[in-house]
């Protein structure tokens, strides 16, 4: 049965909405009668999506909003919600989805974890934190999607910055939920989107075709959509390589290596790769 919030005429607003999971988002939102915000800080995208949804949409432009917004500035978001409130009179799907992905080191340039920090965890924070009020106030059943990563979970070595940003999120969104069911006549619930490998521009690195692995943003976003039509917090997508079952072994591990006292990272750790192998199959 179809979540109540995704319903025609109600209001999506879409971070990082202009390609990928964010635009794939925004199309199945658009099909399904809604009222749509994207936004996103690259001008030329936004209005080539803008143009794309309008076509798609029962309402056409009508129900149709792109604006360029930095989600990392608390002072933008709050003027993006009170503009999508004056346009569409109130959101009732938040899609905090905006991030990047530029590559980091543990000891590399201040300004690039800053920068990642702030895009991929306080961007996120800040449109729960400023949108959820009037949310909650609207009295109908409502969706605060964050999209969270495996990186965030499983933290593997080689972009220290992007996994930090994406642990962040994973426990925010936790906390979230944990507060709007505790909150007296909330109809609003979080959900944390945990995406396999998709092919976007964030992980193109120069390809332009995809990759057999991958997934496209639409079956990501499919797969979101029946997840959340069946009430899960832990959206963990699987992809062409990976199913979940894999994806259950190495988030296990990587909690094992806490209950267990191995070495931090030890799936990396010469000493542990038979151990984790093992593991892997079973045995």
């Amino acid at each position: 049965m179809p979540h109540p919030a995704l319903s025609a005429n109600n209001v999506a607003v879409i971070t990082g909405g202009a390609s990928g999971i964010g635009l794939a988002a925004a199309e199945q939102f658009a099909r399904r009668g809604m009222k749509v915000c994207i936004v996103d800080v690259d001008s030329v995208r936004l209005t080539q999506a803008e143009t794309k949804l309008s076509s798609i949409a029962p309402g056409g432009a009508d129900h149709v909003m792109a604006t360029v917004v930095d989600v990392s500035q608390p002072e933008s978001v709050m003027e993006l919600e009170a503009a999508v409130r004056k346009r569409f009179g109130g959101t009732d799907v938040l899609m905090n989805n905006a991030g990047i992905q530029p590559g980091s080191t543990m000891f590399g340039v201040s300004d690039n974890w800053q920068r990642i920090i702030a895009v991929n965890m306080w961007g996120i924070i800040n449109g729960a934190r400023i949108f959820s009020p009037g949310m909650i106030a609207r009295g109908k059943a409502g969706l605060i999607i964050n999209t969270g990563s495996k990186q965030g979970i499983t933290t593997p070595p080689g972009d220290p910055a992007y996994n930090v940003s994406k642990a962040g999120v994973k426990a925010f969104t936790e906390a979230l939920q944990h507060e709007l069911r505790n909150t007296k006549d909330c109809r609003i619930t979080a959900h944390l989107l945990i995406p396999g490998f998709v092919f976007t521009g964030l992980t193109a690195r120069g390809r332009t075709e995809k990759p057999a692995g991958a997934w496209t943003p639409e079956q990501t976003v499919d797969f979101m959509m029946t997840r959340l039509e069946a009430g899960d917090f832990y959206i963990l997508c699987p992809d062409n390589d990976v199913p979940r079952e894999l994806d259950e072994k190495r988030m296990l591990w990587a909690a094992g290596d806490i209950v267990e006292n191995r070495p931090a990272l030890s799936r990396w750790h010469p000493d542990y790769a038979e151990a984790f192998a093992r593991f892997v199959k079973g045995s």
